[in-house]
């Protein structure tokens, strides 16, 4: 009898060989980052749970280090400040924790990488429209079909599985695959 584990692999590994048709995507993904990144403009990520823990990750990878040490690159994750979150809640709705924080923070020529493994996150979805609205490019890390965040994003990377944990762990696989893209396209490693 499979353990869960095995069971888990085996379903992890049956979906990673159906992304293959994501690597265009997941590289124009990365140019788009990287220009906006060359030019002076900033990464700035969001997403519920899950996919808020995803945001900081790939954020702290780019502030931080990938591959090797190089220069700091300029990315945020818009969940990691509890008083802008309970703030923005309190006052306005969950709804808003994130576009408010893009309109404050976001100019023309920055990029918004918004994670939603159903791409029917609501506040997700008013981040990516205020993004729109100042001319910030908009990348979806979504699952499933996409849902609504599909047609909003300029690229939109979509995970087609049903599972939300398969999904988070191929996002992290494509989030990781966009930070050495970036490094690469900039000529940090």
């Amino acid at each position: 009898m499979s353990t869960l584990f095995l069971n888990n692999l085996a379903e992890q590994a049956a979906l990673l060989q159906t992304l293959q048709h994501l690597d265009a995507v997941v590289s124009h993904a990365a140019s788009l980052a990287a220009q906006s990144l060359q030019s002076g403009g900033k990464l700035m990520f969001c997403g519920n749970g899950g996919s808020a823990a995803d945001s900081q990750h790939l954020a702290a990878e780019l502030t931080g280090r990938f591959i090797k040490d190089r220069k700091p690159l300029a990315a945020l994750a818009l969940s990691t400040d509890t008083s802008a979150l309970t703030c923005i809640g309190n006052d306005y709705s969950f709804e808003e924790v994130f576009a408010r924080q893009v309109q404050g923070l976001g100019r023309a020529g920055d990029v918004l990488v918004g994670i939603s493994t159903s791409g029917n996150s609501r506040n997700v979805i008013r981040a990516v429209e205020e993004a729109r609205a100042l001319g910030v490019s908009v990348i979806g890390l979504l699952g499933r079909d996409g849902g609504a965040l599909r047609e909003l994003c300029d690229v939109a990377i979509v995970v087609p599985s049903q599972v939300t944990a398969r999904i988070q762990e191929s996002h992290i696989l494509i989030g990781h695959t966009l930070c050495g893209l970036i490094e690469q396209q900039l000529g940090l490693v």
